[in-house]
This record gives structure tokens, sequence and C-alpha cells, in this order.
């Protein structure tokens, strides 16, 4: 199967579809099942509530432009501004329409490398990306405690399931930060201490008999972080200050999408608390197996940000966040696909897809 065939695959229309009608059903079940007319009839739209719909626009903006700037950096700037956002904007619609716990890793570095990046470039890229991404999480959930405190972050009763037991949302939450604290231990010892150790221990511990099967994926994996590491080896701190800065940037102003829609509707008291909100979200969504959280971060929406929008708003304001935050991947990576598939591949490949399909 050729390369420009596997990506067709991957984006496929049905996988397009699933995440619309899974995203919008449920948000659209919500509005119906909680409309309030009167709370509808109470909105003043003034001014102000246009700035702040303006704002949270523009967070999208400076979330994207950060993970532009950080995918060019990691590249060494190989990647032009245009490879760069052309890459983001199909890395983002492969994210929407896979699993969340699958993610688009793994289309990512098929995309990077069509780019003319090596093999061994393309997969430092995209496990660098993976890393930067879990260590602010990481690192923003302890502030979070301290500045907002446990009692206030855990106060949604959702029951999820997980490894065939029922978890509140606490318990989902801690399942999920020592999960990713793991997978920064070992990503970072993999990478900066001993990948050579790290890869024969995976070998090892894949060599059981109830894991056998999964070996070669394990050594793969081990190859991949000494590739890794050898493309990150004596990069300057000014280097991974820029990479976590651009980091940080991207997912703050991808949070506080959510603080700019809530001011359209109600003042805010404390932003802090709504951001820290989110971050317990991102883990249910994290394990979500809907195509980019679908339907699941519709309905978790009011019950972790609902005390802080007027009654009868919070699943339309969900859906606006939605359709703001996640639908226009969807819309611009079918626009931008089919460019990107001219520009990558020669004439001779779409002659021979347009034979074979």
């Amino acid at each position: 199967m050729s390369g420009a065939h596997k990506i067709f695959e991957i984006f496929h229309i049905r996988r397009i579809a699933l995440a619309v009608f899974l995203g919008i059903g449920v948000a659209s079940w919500l509005v119906y099942r909680n409309f309030d007319a009167g709370a509808f009839g109470r909105i003043n739209w003034s001014y102000t509530s246009t700035f702040f719909l303006a704002v949270a626009l523009l967070m999208m903006v400076i979330r994207d432009l950060a993970y532009i700037y950080r995918i060019r950096l990691l590249s060494d700037k190989k990647l032009s501004w245009r490879q760069s956002f052309q890459v983001i904007m199909l890395w983002e619609f492969s994210s929407a329409v896979t699993p969340s716990v699958v993610g688009g890793s793994a289309v990512a570095m098929f995309i990077i490398a069509q780019e003319g990046i090596s093999a061994g470039r393309s997969t430092a890229i995209v496990l660098i990306t993976a890393f930067l991404d879990e260590l602010f999480y990481v690192v923003m959930v302890p502030f979070a405690f301290l500045l907002a405190g446990s009692t206030f972050l855990f106060k949604s009763e959702g029951q999820y399931l997980l490894f065939n037991t029922q978890w509140g949302t606490a318990g989902i939450f801690w399942i999920g930060y020592g999960f990713i604290m793991l997978l920064i231990l070992l990503i970072y010892l993999g990478i900066f201490v001993r990948p050579r150790s790290f890869k024969w221990m995976l070998i090892k511990v894949f060599s059981l008999s109830f894991l056998r099967k999964w070996r070669q994926r394990a050594a793969d994996s081990g190859t991949d972080i000494i590739i890794t590491s050898k493309e990150m080896k004596g990069r300057s701190f000014s280097f991974w200050l820029r990479a976590f800065g651009s980091t940080v940037l991207s997912w703050t102003a991808r949070f506080w999408v959510v603080n700019m829609l809530i001011l359209t509707v109600a003042p805010v008291d404390d932003h802090f608390l709504i951001y820290a909100r989110q971050l317990i979200m991102w883990v249910i969504m994290l394990i979500s197996p809907t195509p980019g959280g679908s339907g699941v971060a519709e309905y978790i929406f009011n019950g972790f940000l609902g005390e802080f929008i007027p009654n009868g708003l919070a699943p339309s304001l969900a859906l606006l966040w939605r359709l703001i935050s996640f639908y226009p991947y969807l819309f611009f990576g079918a626009i931008i696909l089919p460019i990107w598939i001219k520009r990558v591949y020669s004439k001779k490949h779409l002659k021979q897809i347009g034979k074979q399909a």
C-alpha cells in the first residue's frame, strides 16, 4: 500500500463522520434535556461578550502558533513555516478522528517523514513532543492543588468504567496522573540517561510468556528511544527552554478558551479553579474510546464547569467550546489533506492511486 493510500485510509470519511456524530449528538441531547428558555432570555449579549468570544478564538490561534513554532524548532528549521502549519493541522486532524487513548502520534511520525525529514529525526520530534506535553501536565498539577485545593478540584460526582471497575473522578485522575508520571520517568531515563539499557530492559520484560507477542513492538520502541537520544544529545539550555516555553503557552491558551467563553455569559471569580478543573477533565478525555474524546468531552463539561455557568446554559456552552476547539480541525484537515498530498507526492503516485481506486 502506498503512502498516500495509507494516509487516505487514516483520514477516511467514516472516521470524520463518527467524530462529528458523537460530539454533535451528545451535545444536542444535553442541550435538549437541559434547555431553559428563561436562562437564554436572561443573556445580555454585549460588546464585552463579543470581546471575550473574540479572545477565545484568539487563544486557539495562539495555541496553534505555539505548536507550529515548536515543531519547527524541533526540526532544526528543516520544516518551513508552511510545512509546519500543514503538519500541525494534519496532526490535530488525526487526533480528532482517532480515539484519545490512541492519539495521532503514529500518523504524525508518518506525515513528518513525508516532508523529507529522516525517519530518525521524525521519531525524535514526535517522542520529544509527547515528552514535553506530558511534562507540562506533571508540572502544572501540583500548582493546581496548591492554588485551587483538592477539595474543589474533584467536585464532579461522575463514575467511569476502567479495568472493568467503576471509579470516581478522583480515582480516575490519580490512575491517569500516576500513568503519566511513570511514562515521563521512563522516557526521561530512556532518552537522557541510558537509552541502550532501556531497550534491553524492554526486551527482557516483554520476553515474559504473557507479554511475548508484543516483544517486537517493545524492541522497536527501544530503537526509537535510542534514535531520539542521539538526535537530541547536546541540545542547549536555550533550546529546551524555548521548546518547553512554547508547550506551556500552547496548553495554557487551549485551557483559557473555556475561561473566555464563560466570561461571555457570566462573571468569573476564580479563573485558576476553572483552569485546574480542565486538567482533571483532560485525564478523563485521555482514556476516552471515542475519536478525539467526542461525546465524552461534551458530557463531562457540565459536571466539571456547570457551577460557573448560569443554569441551563452549560450544554450550549459546551457545544460552543467544541465548535471552537475541536471541529475546526476536522474542517481544516479535510481541506489541507488533498493540498498536502498533491505537494508531497508526485503526479506519478497520484496517477497510480487513481488507477487502483
